[in-house]
């Protein structure tokens, strides 16, 4: 079946249909990960987003539950140089196809994806419609992509947030390796965790270094979070604009001052940056992929990170009280802070990884520090 992307600013792409008949639309976005497409798939933060592969061949080795990262793909598109049309893996239980066709993902192949990641790159990320079937016209296309709301200004976590609080067990997922836990407070580490669009991995990791972790929903009080006597809060990564988020940086701004250690990851990280002082802005395109360099200020080593966002913390913004600790080597932005007085950092990256490297794990180990330490 024939389809077509069609961007904003009149660029379009001819191709063929490679998932769910119909049509979508979304920020359009790329990522350069080799491999993790399924991960990509079902990261939450991915929602209200048509995301494009740069590598040209996607679908090799086909999907498997082992590999989501939430219930169900949470992209609005997907965009692919090249299908492959075999699952060529001992751990396959379909095809890329069938998976999104299951799910409902409007998806394109054959499109020339180094084309349009230097039109993304030149111009910035915008918003596009991808249709499928005969009779399209591209300049229609166009038109309907002006007419999708901003990322700018968009509250996406109570789309993907859970709708009660429920407590994470190591049967809900597995885990690639497990950290023996010192338990120097004699007991596992209970945290609370807001899912502001968190990935599984996520927990697997807390839960892989000891913590017994209870997950609210975005909108709960933070009163309701402490009143379960944590030893530690933990703010997930999520879609959309965190300069919307009033609910979620009033909540956090009374955890910074409760004491509670506090640990965030990428929105996670801009909702925690805004709770203590600093500003948000949008990047020209993004961060996005498991290759991106970052420098630890401390230590000086280099840390190749897994990268899912499009704001960034201004930082001009940032109050006294609050330091730099990680910065990215592509473009100088902030990817870590940490308050100078209170146990509260975050860094904008993927420590958990799913897809990417693991070389930024050992932040969980200084969450669970903090948390020993104050217990």
């Amino acid at each position: 079946m024939d389809a077509l992307l069609a961007l904003e600013n009149g660029k379009w792409f001819r191709g063929r249909s490679a998932g769910a008949p119909g049509d979508t639309s979304g920020e359009v976005v790329f990522n350069t990960s080799l491999t993790g497409y399924q991960e990509v798939l079902t990261d939450p933060s991915y929602a209200g987003q048509i995301v494009a592969m740069t590598c040209p061949e996607i679908g090799n080795y086909g999907v498997s539950a082992e590999d989501e990262e939430s219930r169900a793909p949470q992209i609005a598109g997907f965009v692919v140089r090249n299908e492959s049309p075999i699952a060529s893996n001992w751990r396959s239980e379909g095809t890329l196809r069938d998976y999104l066709t299951e799910h409902n993902i409007v998806a394109i192949a054959d499109v020339d994806t180094r084309a349009l990641t230097r039109v993304l790159r030149s111009v910035g990320a915008m918003r596009g419609v991808i249709a499928t079937g005969g009779g399209l016209t591209p300049d229609d296309l166009v038109e309907r992509a002006r007419a999708i709301p901003k990322m700018e200004g968009a509250d996406l976590v109570r789309g993907v947030t859970c709708t009660a609080a429920f407590d994470w067990t190591a049967a809900n997922g597995p885990d690639g390796f497990v950290v023996t836990p010192r338990h120097r407070a004699g007991r596992p580490l209970r945290v609370a965790a807001y899912d502001f669009g968190m990935k599984w991995n996520i927990l697997r990791r807390l839960t892989a270094h000891g913590c017994q972790v209870r997950v609210f929903p975005a909108t709960a009080p933070a009163s309701e979070l402490l009143a379960s006597t944590p030893d530690g809060v933990f703010l997930s990564n999520g879609p959309g604009d965190p300069a919307v988020l009033d609910y979620a940086i009033t909540n956090t701004r009374e955890l910074v001052h409760s004491g509670v250690p506090v640990f965030g990851i990428c929105l996670g990280h801009q909702i925690l940056g805004l709770a203590m002082g600093a500003r948000t802005f949008k990047l020209k395109f993004g961060h996005r992929g498991g290759n991106h360099p970052v420098k630890d200020l401390a230590s000086g080593k280099i840390e190749i990170t897994s990268q899912n966002h499009g704001f960034a913390i201004d930082p001009d913004s940032i109050p006294h009280d609050v330091q730099v600790t990680h910065l990215n080597l592509y473009d100088g932005t902030v990817e870590g802070l940490r308050h100078v007085s209170k146990p509260v950092f975050c860094v904008q990256y993927h420590p958990e990884a799913a897809p990417g490297p693991h070389d930024a794990d050992y932040l969980f180990a200084q969450f669970v520090d903090a948390m020993e330490q104050k217990a």
